[in-house]
């Protein structure tokens, strides 16, 4: 559809689009996120029949109109419950995020999730993994880098421009002195508030949210600042895993989230590799290095 759109125009994919509206389109890489986040609403529904506080799913897109039956006819086909659709008809969508009061954005288009992070609303770019690998059904499993997605770059800018050593130093130095916040602490604090949800009724140890930091932190060098960090916002996380500077792919195969959130593309293309399904948040310093490779 993509390619009919760059090659023969606007009105020819409009015309294919309403031609197939009956023809199912395939799984995107948030579609198993999506599900996850489904079957946490009706957990949360069982326990809280009268509280509206679950999930949201928004389906942006700047498609036009008249291309929402082929999506409609998509959504009912596997069963998923999306009621709010954004339509912008070739404009892009990100002046709605605010609207919306958007927590989390997530797009194919690298361009798109640039303009939604300068707008100062969670954002990343989804890529689909290169292996096919079973994801839970039952729980929603969402992993984290730490510095410039939890956190912020503050760290990251040390490691770059003076070198590991300094890092560590610089960490233990200020290990009892919280990192700021980054672009994706605020989804992180609301998947808390659900967890807790669930803690509430004596759920805790069939919880159907868990949630990870994958770091290539050193746990004994520079671990125990993130750890403070995290308690003096309040936050919990159910897994740390600080790799020293491993490969993240085969600890993710493993963990098989249904997203992982890294700032940078080496990270996210080693989890591809190995079945993850991957999402990029173009924030911080190694975007400046990422761009001049």
């Amino acid at each position: 559809e993509r390619r009919i759109y760059e090659e023969q125009g606007l009105e020819k994919y409009v015309e294919y689009q309403q031609d197939n509206e009956n023809v199912t389109l395939k799984p995107g890489p948030a579609f198993h996120f999506v599900k996850a986040l489904e079957h946490v609403n009706a957990r949360l529904l069982e326990l809280y029949p009268d509280d509206e506080e679950r999930f949201d799913i928004v389906l942006m897109t700047n498609n036009h109109a008249q291309v929402g039956v082929r999506l409609i006819n998509s959504i009912n086909h596997y069963g998923l419950t999306i009621e709010r659709f954004c339509m912008t008809g070739g404009k892009s969508p990100i002046g709605y995020l605010t609207a919306y009061l958007t927590n989390l954005y997530l797009s194919a288009d690298s361009e798109k999730v640039q303009e939604a992070i300068e707008a100062g609303i969670a954002s990343a770019t989804m890529f689909t993994a290169n292996k096919d690998v079973a994801y839970s059904d039952t729980q929603l499993r969402v992993a984290f880098d730490g510095d410039a997605v939890l956190f912020s770059d503050e760290s990251e800018q040390i490691v770059k421009e003076h070198g590991l050593d300094r890092f560590f130093e610089h960490e233990q130095l200020n290990e009892n002195k919280p990192l700021a916040q980054g672009p994706l602490k605020g989804f992180l604090e609301d998947l808390g508030k659900l967890q807790k949800k669930f803690y509430a009724k004596n759920e805790r140890l069939n919880c159907p949210i868990r949630t990870f930091l994958v770091t290539a932190r050193s746990a004994a060098s520079s671990g125990a600042r993130v750890l403070k960090t995290l308690r003096s916002w309040g936050l919990e996380i159910d897994e740390a895993l600080f790799l020293a500077g491993a490969p993240k792919g085969p600890i993710l195969v493993k963990i098989r989230p249904h997203i992982f959130f890294d700032d940078q593309m080496f990270h996210i293309e080693g989890a591809q590799k190995l079945g993850t399904i991957a999402a990029h948040v173009p924030y911080g310093v190694a975007q400046k290095y990422h761009k001049s490779a």
